[in-house]
């Protein structure tokens, strides 16, 4: 009868399952026929049981406990006096024993891959003593290994490279699947390998996983990666075994198999004659089908009669060969090119050669274009000479330009003033002679350098440019003098031809032979008997005394004009005059002191006349010492003493602070009556002296005739008052006029009336109102009782 797959994998585990137990009952029966023996004391009693290793099956799917295998003592007489214990790993809680017989069972489902044996301890106990009747014995429980785990691939999926074009059996990469079932028993854990998906193109090694290639001449051009489906499975392959699977991606990894090839064998490009040099005439690429290096190309011109205008080089980043002028184009010279250009790969890979030469050949023809171009100079550069003596108008040299074009359009020359802003040149428009349009001075600019502007007559915006250096050559027309200001000391006690001063001198021209300078002392300096002077021959000279013993008293500087001639032709002279200032000099000559004021002032002042600048100096500090204490007086308060009478008054306040007593006093009641005759007011600066004054009584009088005399006497106290200001100010006054039946309602004036109040209560106020209590009180110490 032929079984299916089910059923012989049913048929496997039962015969697995029939040679466990077979195995665990011969262990059962695996015993010492030695009898137990006693003995007393240190007497040893030797073991009467020998245990082996049981056997499980792993993952049992039953829902009773799996039988492992029977304990048996030859002590147990089947009386129930022995009971049977287990200790160690899993005991109790995976396996369990009858104490009684010694059976020994599973609880729990094992599995081997996460632990393969199991070590425990059996002992057989009197039951009613608890005492062992026989030693300790240590046993193995060993789980048997079913096929229950596939092939796994724990370093999946791949991805692999391969060259194209490789023969065939090219190793590519080795996969590895490993199986957790126990590889020692059986063929759980034999593993083969076979391909699913890739082929024809590559082949896997059944027992090494090495993937090869299965095909000759695969072309990255035209398929550059592929995937492959690796399965492994155990039972080495064989029904009913388990399996698993992988992808492994591969790539065909470029060799330079192709050579580059143009896509046209001509091309045509137009460009103006006006391009300027280094520009970019035309980009040509060779198509590659490689990458990479293999695509990697470069570019030469190998013939054409543009080879020394035109060249080509490479980009590195797109491969291209970009063509650019190195000469000036000129379409009146020539209007076309033809170029043939050679593109080859850099990089060649000798298998290959036999697929053809790796370059190719194009022709590329550049038209150039006629364009309006301005005027062209015949020299980049103009260099011309003139002297400086020469007059206005005096032709310097001439420019030419002319129009490249073959219409050959007049030029008009003009000069950019820009260079030539203080208009020292001319230029004729038509002929281009550069003339003098002022006097020139080489020692202002000995070098001019203008541009000149050639533009055509028939298109003005066509300009060209010339360049003109114009040197300014040299005439003697500068006389000599001193090199520096010199400061020039002779002391008292000088000695005759001694040496005091060194002279040198400039001169602003450049003769060609360089400067030649005499010295010498003028006509009217040459006969006196201070000075003389000694030409050294080598453009300086040397000053000396002619007698010993000066007096700043007598002559404090004297002044030596020194003649100097130059060697130009015509020769040119000046006279310079040298300051010599007597000093008073230590022991080594050196001057302590040329001041000869002391000594002059007498001679210039009388003792009068020093006398009056002192007293008028004098006069001067006391005025600014009097206008100051007058200013300080008047800053100072005006401070009442405590002890004096204090009457009603209107306090004004002259600074931001101060306190109460910095008040100027003036009667109330003066204020109030009109009829009484004031007296001048007092000065500000002065304490006034308060007078009390007692409220009079007057006449009523008409409003407008009160108000008239209050306004009018008050402007006269303005008029005389010495503190007011010396201009026009305004005047505010506060004032009811009289008559009131009321009379005053101000409190101010409560002291010069009978009022019947009493204000003895304020000295029990405390000391912040004894101001007050003193004012208005009546005790015996009051002010105004």
């Amino acid at each position: 009868m032929k079984l299916g797959k089910v059923e012989f994998c049913h048929f496997l585990q039962i015969l697995a399952l029939f040679l466990c137990l077979s195995g665990m009952n011969q262990a059962e029966l695996t015993r010492s026929r030695s009898k137990p023996y006693f003995q007393s004391g240190r007497t040893r009693t030797k073991r009467s049981w020998v245990w082996n290793q049981f056997f499980v099956l792993e993952e049992y799917m039953g829902t009773d406990p799996l039988y492992v295998g029977k304990l048996h003592s030859d002590v147990d007489k089947g009386d129930g006096s022995i009971k049977y214990i287990l200790s160690g790993e899993g005991a109790s809680s995976i396996f369990i024993i009858d104490e009684n017989t010694g059976d020994i069972h599973a609880t729990k489902r094992l599995d081997r891959e996460e632990q393969a044996y199991y070590t425990l301890r059996a002992q057989a106990l009197d039951r009613l003593t608890n005492k062992p009747v026989e030693p300790e014995s240590e046993f193995v429980i060993k789980i048997q290994d079913i096929n229950d785990n596939e092939p796994k691939f724990l370093d999946g999926p791949y991805t692999a490279g391969v060259p194209e074009m490789s023969p065939v059996g090219t190793s590519v990469i080795q996969v590895t699947a490993t199986d957790a079932d126990d590889p020692t028993y059986g063929n759980s854990a034999r593993v083969v390998y076979s391909i699913l998906q890739g082929q024809p193109y590559f082949s896997v090694e059944p027992k090494t996983g090495v993937i090869k290639t299965a095909l000759p001449n695969m072309d990255r051009e035209a398929k550059d990666q592929y995937l492959l489906v690796i399965q492994a499975k155990d039972m080495v392959g064989q029904n009913g075994g388990l399996s698993g699977t992988t992808s492994v991606t591969v790539t065909l990894t470029d060799v330079n198999d192709n050579p580059p090839r143009f896509p046209r064998r001509s091309y045509q490009y137009n460009v103006p004659e006006s391009l300027p040099v280094a520009s970019v005439v035309a980009r040509i690429k060779a198509a590659d089908a490689d990458v990479g290096p293999n695509a990697e190309m470069e570019y030469k011109i190998v013939d054409g009669d543009g080879l020394g205008v035109f060249k080509i080089s490479v980009d590195k980043d797109t491969q291209e060969g970009i063509i650019t002028i190195q000469k000036e184009l000129d379409f009146e010279a020539k209007t076309s090119y033809t170029l043939r250009i050679e593109a080859a790969n850099m990089h060649v890979d000798p298998r290959f050669l036999s697929l053809g030469p790796f370059s190719d050949m194009t022709t590329v023809k550049i038209i150039v274009e006629d364009v309006d171009e301005p005027p062209v100079f015949t020299s980049q550069l103009y260099s011309m000479v003139v002297s400086e003596a020469a007059k206005v108008g005096t032709i310097i040299g001439t420019v030419a330009a002319h129009d490249p074009d073959a219409s050959n359009s007049p030029v008009r020359y003009s000069i950019d003033r820009n260079t030539d802003l203080e208009r020292y040149f001319n230029i004729d428009a038509n002929s281009g002679v550069i003339t003098t349009a002022k006097s020139l001075d080489r020692e202002t600019n000995a070098v001019h350098n203008i541009t000149v502007l050639a533009m055509e007559s028939q298109n003005p915006a066509q300009i060209g440019r010339g360049y003109v250096a114009i040197t300014i050559l040299d005439i003697n027309d500068n006389a000599p003098e001193f090199a520096m200001e010199y400061e020039t000391t002779v002391c008292e006690n000088a000695q005759p031809g001694q040496v005091i001063q060194k002279i040198s001198a400039i001169d602003k021209d450049d003769p060609p032979n360089g400067h030649q300078f005499y010295f010498s002392l003028t006509a009217e300096a040459a006969n006196n008997h201070n000075f003389t002077l000694q030409d050294n021959k080598d453009n300086t000279a040397t000053v000396l005394t002619k007698r010993n013993g000066f007096r700043r008293q007598e002559q404090s500087v004297f002044y030596l004009p020194i003649f100097i001639v130059d060697s130009g032709s015509p020769s040119l002279s000046s006279t310079n005059t040298l300051t010599i200032r007597v000093c008073d000099c230590d022991a080594d000559g050196v001057a302590q002191t040329c001041n000869a004021e002391a000594y002059i002032l007498p001679a210039g002042l009388s003792t009068g006349a020093l006398i009056a600048i002192l007293a008028c100096v004098l006069t001067l500090l006391v005025l600014v010492l009097l206008i100051v204490t007058m200013r300080r007086r008047k800053k100072e308060p005006l401070i009442f003493d405590e002890e004096r009478d204090i009457r009603e008054n209107i306090v004004r306040y002259d600074d931001e602070g101060g306190g109460e007593e910095d008040t100027e006093a003036f009667d109330m009641a003066a204020l109030r009556n009109l009829n009484i005759m004031r007296d001048t007011k007092t000065r500000r600066d002065v304490t006034p002296e308060i007078q009390f004054l007692s409220r009079p009584t007057f006449k009523s009088i008409p409003d407008n005739v009160i108000f008239r005399e209050f306004i009018w006497e008050r402007l006269k106290e303005a008029d005389v008052d010495p503190c007011a200001p010396p201009y026009d100010s305004l005047q505010t006054y506060a004032f009811e006029g009289n008559g009131s039946v009321a009379e005053s309602l101000s409190s101010l004036d409560s002291i010069s009336s009978n009022s019947d109040q009493n204000y003895d209560y304020l000295s029990d106020w405390g000391p912040r109102f004894k101001r007050l209590a003193d004012m208005y009180g009546t005790g015996p110490d009051c002010l105004y009782s």
